[in-house]
This record gives structure tokens, C-alpha cells and sequence, in this order.
């Protein structure tokens, strides 16, 4: 059903001297979440990761989205990208379907400074409680050692 899709996908990077150096990651309804990381800063190489999330994982990262309220932000006041790179948040949820692209933020000082300094924080925390859930998540599945 329509109401039930969901589709959340968010990008950062940049193209230096490096080349194409970004992390990437996709959660799709069916709960599954796709991770890459590609740098080539001392010849380090394509990490890509694929976990299948329960319904209350993916019920929570919904909920996390929701109470951002991002849905109601507009991101055509927002640093544009630049040469320092390029970050991109797409969302489908609710019938709603929200794309923002701006440029990387090194600091909330770039948030403050920026012509929509709320909204743009939005954008900011949101993001950083997605990658912190995502990361652990990630780490989580992949651990080889077990926890003691």
C-alpha cells in the first residue's frame, strides 16, 4: 500500500584527491538497510554493509523522522553544495515524499550562520541521531568478538 512505503536514503561527499570519497546509506519498507563507506585515503577501499531491521527498528527510526518534523522544513534557503562536498537526505513516509540537498555542515556553527538557521538545525540533529542509530546498528551486526 501506498501509505505504508517508506524510503529513507542520505548521502555525504565530496570529490578530492582522493576521488569520490562518501558514506551512503538506504532504508527501504521491507526493513532492509544498505551501508556503504568509500574512502581511498591510504588505499582504504568500499565498505558495504546490509542488514535486515525488525519491524520496531525501522517503527523507531520512522518515529525519530516524525518528531523531527522535517517533512514541513524546505531546504532552497540552506548552504548550497560547494567544493568541500555535498549532502542529500531523501524521504518517503506518509504519502509525503521531501529530497534535500545541501552543503556538508563542519560545525553547528555553520547551522547558525546559515539564512534559515532553524531549519537547517533540523536537518542537522536529524541527521546526526540517524547516523549515530544507523552506525550502531551496523557495528552491532558486524561485531565479532562477543560482548563479554
Amino acid at each position: 500500500k501506498m501509505a505504508d512505503q517508506f524510503y529513507c536514503r542520505y548521502y555525504v561527499g565530496h570529490k578530492g584527491k582522493f576521488g569520490h570519497e562518501f558514506m551512503e546509506f538506504e532504508i527501504t519498507s521491507d526493513g532492509k538497510l544498505r551501508y556503504s563507506n568509500n574512502s581511498n585515503y591510504k588505499n582504504d577501499f568500499m565498505i558495504r554493509k546490509e542488514v535486515i531491521l525488525s519491524p520496531a527498528v525501522l517503527d523507531e527510526i520512522k518515529r525519530i523522522i516524525t518528531e523531527s518534523e522535517i517533512i514541513k522544513e524546505d531546504d532552497h534557503k540552506w548552504p548550497q553544495p560547494d567544493k568541500i562536498g555535498r549532502q542529500e537526505l531523501e524521504i518517503k513516509m506518509n504519502r509525503e515524499h521531501i529530497s534535500f540537498t545541501s552543503s556538508k555542515i563542519g560545525s553547528l556553527l555553520n547551522v547558525q550562520e546559515s539564512e534559515d538557521p532553524e531549519g537547517f538545525r533540523i536537518f542537522y540533529y536529524l541527521i546526526q541521531d540517524l547516523k549515530c542509530l544507523v552506525f550502531s546498528l551496523i557495528s552491532l551486526h558486524f561485531k565479532i568478538k562477543p560482548i563479554p
